[in-house]
């Protein structure tokens, strides 16, 4: 008999992914599954939304610029790296261990409405930010209505 690992919030962000898709909400997030892939740990990740970009917030605490990639392609974000583990040196001993380590990679379906040409990117203090522009055609127009 195969023992198969049960992860309750995975599927319940499956769940979730197949609803948004369903009801067609603009800002589906999906996280695949990569962490099996590469360990077990992923950056955490804030998402924020104004009238003319998205944002998306990453912490990567003790990691530098070269060891992060940002991707964007056929409307998937992509955001990997590796955080490296110190080195146990002489006369030194870990008595625990609880910060993550190895590589990561999440990748997250953006809107249609995001303007791919325009994403940047910058990387201060341990946090990753992303920013997505929206498309002028996305962006909401006012229209003067003339009463008669």
């Amino acid at each position: 008999m195969n023992l198969m690992r049960l992860d309750p919030l995975s599927e319940m962000e499956s769940i979730s992914g197949r609803l948004n898709r369903l009801f067609g909400k603009p800002m589906s997030v999906e996280l695949r599954d990569d962490a099996s892939m590469f360990g077990d740990w992923l950056p955490a990740m804030d998402i924020e939304e104004d009238e003319k970009e998205y944002l998306i917030k990453a912490d990567l605490p003790a990691m530098k610029r070269e060891d992060v990639k940002v991707g964007i392609v056929d409307g998937i974000l992509t955001v990997e790296g590796e955080r490296k583990q110190e080195k146990e040196e002489k006369g030194k001993r870990f008595h625990r261990v609880e910060r993550s380590f190895g590589k990561f990679v999440r990748r997250i379906s953006v809107p249609s409405d995001v303007d791919q040409q325009k994403v940047s990117a910058t990387f201060t203090d341990g946090v990753l930010q992303v920013h997505m522009a929206k498309s002028e055609a996305a962006k909401p127009k006012s229209i003067d209505v003339k009463v008669a």
